[in-house]
């Protein structure tokens, strides 16, 4: 039996001649019973912070669009001009694939981050997982915050390396991970800001501790470049780090840039090395140079306006005081992302329906993303949000209350 979706929230068996199939069809269908099946929603137009999904017209507060750059003119002026010559890359960066857009891009994103060299893939999932397979052997050592993004699990699980995960934020786990096979190439991963909890983990202690036990550190900046640091430069910057403290940084250009695609940061030696060794960026085609340099414009805006990090702080901790007064289980987070903590797939299926009944589209967050027991609304903002906007979140929040 395969599964088959015929409408919303529907699954419609039919049979197929396939053991592998059979086998998929029924995870499938098993997923659905226990309220953890999951659809893309087709939006049809999109305004500001409203998306227009099957005609009607609602609030999101899911997006990663921190700073409403996927919209802005210049951005989207740059792409159009970029793309009147070329839409498509048309290989790899290293057979014909590599345009000025791109490296100008590189350029200026090494320059941002303060780093010697950039080096663009095409996502953050082949980023990370370029990295740590280039890095990492069989024997070598890879230890990790429980809660980092699935690609660097997949990349260490990849490598051959020997994993070890450290639970959230314990810096004398981690020390105690790094300690248990001195001598080894260790490298030690995380994310700066985690994706699904919102919090920040602790940069500057952590580089202390891979100095201390001479091990790698990489960050892992996805939700915090654009948003945080000086110039919105990202986590290391914020927390005060260079490059020798951090080597390698890896940051993609689609939540608070707007755009699409991922860079890694570092030393010379380090870009040289994965430009001739790291798998998904040898084998795959391109960004297409039209988004490259839509990124670029994307980054001088970031710098120029920091009147949207600035309204973003604000519209947070707005966020924050109402959800407190109303005594809604949010997450401790200072960032963009705030989880509200639900615990079961079936409660949290119920607030997100709730909520969009009064206009609002907010993610339900539900396993295997997060852990089970502890599903969550992940409420994201964004400077495209107005305070009027935050306020009629939390209105509605007041009203779901008994749901949530």
């Amino acid at each position: 039996m395969l599964v088959d979706q015929t409408a919303p929230g529907q699954l419609k068996p039919f049979m197929v001649r396939s053991q592998l199939l059979e086998r998929l069809a029924a995870r499938t269908y098993q997923r659905a019973q226990v309220h953890l099946w999951r659809q893309p929603r087709v939006m049809e137009r999109i305004n500001g912070p409203w998306l227009n999904i099957a005609g009607r017209w609602l609030l999101g507060f899911c997006s990663n669009d921190y700073l409403g750059l996927a919209q802005h003119q210049q951005v989207i002026t740059a792409l159009r001009c970029a793309a009147d010559t070329s839409v498509g890359a048309a290989s790899a960066h290293m057979v014909c694939g590599h345009r000025r857009e791109h490296a100008m891009l590189e350029e200026t994103l090494a320059e941002w981050t303060g780093r010697e060299r950039a080096l663009l893939f095409s996502t953050g999932y082949m980023a990370n997982i370029g990295v740590l397979q280039t890095l990492l052997q069989r024997g070598d050592l890879c230890v990790q915050d429980k809660l980092v993004h699935a690609c660097l699990l997949d990349g260490a699980r990849l490598s051959g390396a020997e994993l070890k995960r450290y639970p959230h934020l314990d810096l004398a786990a981690a020390e105690r991970q790094l300690q248990s096979r001195p001598g080894t190439c260790a490298l030690l991963a995380t994310d700066a800001v985690f994706s699904m909890d919102g919090d920040m983990a602790p940069l500057s202690e952590l580089a202390a501790l891979c100095t201390r036990e001479r091990a790698t550190l990489m960050v892992d900046d996805a939700h915090g470049l654009g948003v945080l640091g000086a110039q919105g430069a990202g986590s290391v910057i914020a927390s005060g780090l260079a490059q020798n403290d951090v080597p390698i940084l890896m940051a993609t250009l689609g939540k608070a840039l707007g755009c699409c695609g991922a860079f890694v940061a570092g030393s010379g030696a380090l870009i040289e090395g994965l430009a001739q060794f790291a798998r998904s960026f040898l084998y795959t085609t391109a960004m297409p140079p039209a988004l490259a340099e839509a990124a670029r414009i994307a980054v001088t805006v970031v710098r120029r306006e920091p009147w949207r990090r600035e309204k973003l702080r604000s519209l947070i901790k707005r966020f924050r005081a109402g959800a407190a007064a109303l005594g809604l289980p949010l997450l401790p987070s200072a960032s963009a992302i705030q989880p509200l903590l639900l615990g079961s797939a079936r409660a949290t299926l119920a607030a997100a329906k709730a909520l969009e009944l009064h206009g609002l589209l907010v993610g339900a967050i539900r396993p295997p993303t997060v852990p089970t027991g502890r599903a969550r609304l992940r409420i994201t903002l964004s400077a495209l949000h107005s305070e009027t906007d935050v306020d009629r979140l939390l209105d509605a929040l007041a009203l779901c209350k008994a749901v949530c």
